[in-house]
């Protein structure tokens, strides 16, 4: 979903070029690579340790990556070596090239415990057709037919299609740990929501802070359920993170976001984040006047056209509302005839 609007301010108002960077504090190098899909892109962040680099988050595993990342460690990073790779979560487009970088130079990984368990698992779990499990959820989350019958005979996207593999072992961050990056000390807060135990980096020694995916400018970050835990409340789990986070923020913090473009305005946006998903809760409570799969949901959540590509995410959205509104005892769902649950809200 969209962000609500708000006066945000953006020191750059252009991105750096693929294979480039922009030097947005002493130390702190932007990069952008490319993604194959909407959302097109995904910054990383090269923190300067003086003898070596600690990256955070690496883009996906594809042939075009890893040119890139040749022309990024020859040029920006000036040949020197990567000691650390640092994950903010365990999502594709963040994990893609650990195990390369890994690999290549013998780095450290340093993340949360479920964001690597989630990345390790997810790449060694190779799967070429859905699980009874995956069809057994989109069917009750009442998917189009056209669009069930044809993933249903599809090869479902693998984690692996675009991550190097992850070797074993690594180095677990945790609310309240702090770490030394870049010239300076970064407190860490956990966030949820769009991923189980989203790492984000606050420096004591300047305005920085590194937000992945919980933070991010213009957009709301996708929050779904999944087949791996069909009941689950990511919603609850979003708000309370960002409840925590907004005690944190100062108008002058400088937001380096794993997408879009590096912002100030911190408060305001952890408002508009909030805000969003509270409007999209009171729209679908209206909606859910009669019956309604989850399919049939993405009217008030989105205020926009859902295409094919898009389908899948708004379907987990949907899904991850009508979760929420369940557990808060404000609906009702029941079995259809096919197996869709049909949501209503309690008179």
């Amino acid at each position: 979903m969209d962000g609500a609007g708000g006066t945000l301010r953006y020191p750059w108002p252009e991105a750096p070029e693929h294979g480039a960077a922009i030097q947005v504090a002493p130390g702190v190098l932007w990069i952008r690579l490319p993604l194959p899909m909407a959302l097109d892109h995904v910054n990383i962040y090269a923190l300067d340790d003086g003898d070596s680099w600690t990256i955070v988050d690496t883009g996906i595993h594809s042939r075009r990556s890893v040119a890139l990342w040749d022309e990024v460690l020859a040029g920006p990073l000036q040949g020197g070596p990567v000691s650390r790779v640092i994950l903010t979560h365990h999502h594709p487009d963040h994990v893609g090239m650990a195990g390369w970088l890994m690999d290549r130079f013998g780095a450290e990984l340093v993340t949360t415990r479920t964001a690597w368990l989630m990345a390790r698992m997810l790449i060694l779990d190779v799967e070429e057709r859905p699980t009874p499990q995956a069809l057994a959820h989109w069917r009750a989350a009442g998917m189009d037919p056209a669009i069930y019958e044809a993933r249903k005979a599809a090869r479902p996207y693998n984690f692996a299609d675009t991550c190097h593999p992850i070797p074993v072992g690594y180095t677990r961050l945790a609310q309240g740990d702090s770490l030394h990056a870049g010239g300076r000390v970064w407190d860490v807060h956990i966030g949820n929501g769009h991923a189980p135990e989203h790492l984000t980096l606050w420096s004591r020694d300047d305005n920085l802070v590194i937000s992945g995916d919980q933070i991010i400018a213009s957009i709301s970050p996708n929050i779904g359920v999944y087949p791996t835990e069909p009941d689950a409340d990511p919603v609850a789990d979003w708000l309370d993170a960002c409840g925590r986070l907004a005690a944190l923020a100062n108008e002058d913090h400088l937001v380096l976001a794993g997408h879009k473009l590096p912002f100030t305005g911190l408060p305001v946006r952890m408002r508009q984040l909030i805000e969003n998903h509270h409007g999209a809760l009171d729209r679908l409570r209206a909606h859910l006047s009669t019956p309604r799969t989850a399919a049939e949901c993405f009217a008030p959540l989105f205020k926009r056209r859902i295409d094919e590509g898009t389908y899948g995410l708004a379907l987990v959205e949907a899904v991850a509302h009508l979760n929420h509104l369940l557990h808060a005892g404000e609906v009702t769902r029941t079995r259809r005839a096919d197996g869709a649950w049909l949501w209503q809200a309690k008179s």
